[in-house]
């Protein structure tokens, strides 16, 4: 009886996720989300313009719905730095990577991870790295976000299936996130300045030299550290 019931949860939890991947496949198909996930700049332009006020939560949408379709985050950050600017554009792009990256995790959680539970008990080196999210997921985490060893939006459902909290990857994830988000945006309008007024914005190449000078020593600081736990738990990688 348990197992039948088990089965039925799973088929609707199976169900429920494509009718999940089919809805957001259909409002990018047919609605103007398309036009931001196609990478056309003078479209996303006029149409951020015309939307004024509600161009941010436009933007908004468009940023998460990419990252749960895997869409690469880089291009969505860069276009936030030159559509809004330094300090409108790290918000968005922070609340917008961190909500994302939170539906995809539980979207990963929730109707993968028992799903793959059978597999994933029989790994051994799986079950030791599973064992090594549960304990220092903070760390791991931190280190992912940092240095990006793998991509992004792959990242957020490979987490989904590790036993690490939620919440302890919602918090690192934004916060060490946040550095990559601002250099990237920083960099685009500096950019965006310079050819605008023709001439150097020194302020903003000041903050872009500061912040990649304290990204280099946050990842060499967050990668020995991570050596150190990887020695502590042998066989992981």
């Amino acid at each position: 009886m348990h197992e039948e019931k088990n089965k039925l949860i799973n088929i609707i939890k199976f169900i429920f996720f494509i009718v999940l991947i089919l809805t957001v496949f259909i409002i990018v198909r047919f609605t103007k989300i398309g036009v931001i996930l196609s990478g056309n700049l003078k479209q996303i332009n006029q149409l951020v313009a015309a939307l004024g006020f509600w161009g941010y939560g436009f933007y908004l949408v468009i940023y998460i719905v990419g990252v749960i379709i895997a869409f690469p985050g880089s291009l969505l950050t860069i276009l936030a730095g030159g559509l809004f600017g330094l300090v409108k554009g790290t918000i968005l792009v922070s609340i917008g990577s961190t909500i994302g990256a939170s539906f995809a995790f539980l979207i990963s959680r929730y109707f993968a991870r028992n799903a793959v539970s059978n597999r994933i008990n029989k790994n051994d080196k799986f079950k030791k790295l599973d064992d090594l999210t549960e304990k220092h997921g903070s760390i791991i985490v931190a280190v992912t976000s940092l240095v990006r060893l793998f991509p992004f939006n792959l990242l957020n459902y490979g987490f989904g299936l590790t036993k690490i909290k939620f919440y302890t990857y919602f918090f690192w994830s934004w916060l060490c996130m946040l550095p990559g988000t601002v250099l990237y945006v920083v960099g685009t309008d500096a950019i965006k300045t310079a050819i605008q007024e023709r001439k150097i914005p020194w302020v903003l190449v000041i903050i872009f030299i500061i912040l990649f000078a304290v990204i280099t020593l946050l990842v060499g600081y967050a990668k020995n550290t991570l050596s150190k736990k990887v020695k502590t738990n042998q066989g992981v990688v």
